[in-house]
């Protein structure tokens, strides 16, 4: 029996909601990530990490915020628990620490760095796109539509390598607003055409009464997923804290060197490295 899916349960509340968070996620982690072009190595791991957390978490709001307008008429839905914190963690590392945001902060705009580190931040946030589906428990089997769902992933990887190139390469706030509303739709984009993809067959008996509200049980996925949201929503306001009181991160302008007419030693050989790449 196909199940009667409803993706816009409350409107266009839930979609505008969840744009406007992973354009946050993605303002504060790309600013992360040109600050740290402009830093000491020591310092740089820091960034990083710092950005990759926060498109991570931005990905993983918006992704939880939208489901709360997904419901199937039919079926109750709960979430697994341990499937859904993994795809927080997938996103974070697959973006950020494990190789996206590294190779593009560490290696500056070349063209093979951004291909890279926006192909795996991609797959990154379709990952935990489809980790949180199979996390999702109800009595049904979900399938989807192969093409559509190739399609998800590729709207992910080339939006995101955009957002990267704008982040490393452009200066000033608008160009930094531009590359964070580009990496919205790509994680808005991609989530909207993989739920696009989805077909809901239930695992009920043939013979139920015509009216199933009177029968089986209203989800209320605003209840199971809001405390959820909780700890990523405060992280990303800690990140937002700690960019305001570093006026460079907003602005994306480097640190003034030390003396006229010398620079670090680090920003010497990281230039010499990022001539090798082009």
């Amino acid at each position: 029996m196909q199940g009667t899916v409803d993706g816009f349960t409350y409107g266009l509340v839930t979609p505008v909601a969840a744009f406007f968070m992973a354009a946050l996620g993605a303002a504060l982690g790309l600013r992360c990530t040109t600050r740290s072009l402009h830093t000491t190595r020591s310092c740089r791991i820091g960034w990083l990490a710092l950005g990759s957390l926060s498109i991570g978490s931005g990905v993983w709001t918006m992704h939880f915020i939208a489901m709360t307008g997904f419901t199937v008429r039919e079926a109750p839905i709960s979430y697994d628990k341990t499937l859904t914190f993994a795809g927080l963690a997938v996103a974070v590392v697959m973006i950020g620490i494990g190789i996206g945001i590294f190779i593009v902060g560490y290696r500056g705009a070349t063209r093979m760095a951004l291909i890279t580190g926006g192909t795996i931040t991609g797959l990154g946030i379709a990952s935990m796109h489809y980790l949180g589906m199979a996390g999702m428990r109800m009595a049904a089997h979900l399938a989807y539509d192969t093409p559509l769902v190739v399609l998800s992933v590729l709207i992910a990887g080339v939006a995101a390598t955009g957002a990267l190139w704008a982040a490393v390469t452009l200066r000033g706030a608008l160009s930094g607003l531009g590359a964070s509303i580009l990496m919205a739709v790509a994680v808005t984009g991609m989530h909207y055409t993989g739920m696009a993809a989805l077909d809901v067959h239930l695992h009920l008996p043939p013979t139920l009464p015509a009216d199933l509200a009177d029968v089986l049980p209203r989800d209320r996925p605003a209840e199971i997923i809001g405390p959820m949201l909780a700890g990523p929503a405060c992280f990303l306001l800690l990140a937002a804290v700690v960019l305001l009181f570093d006026p460079r991160a907003m602005t994306g302008e480097p640190a003034p060197y030390p003396r006229a007419g010398h620079r670090p030693r680090s920003m010497v050989r990281e230039g010499a490295a990022r001539a090798r790449y082009r």
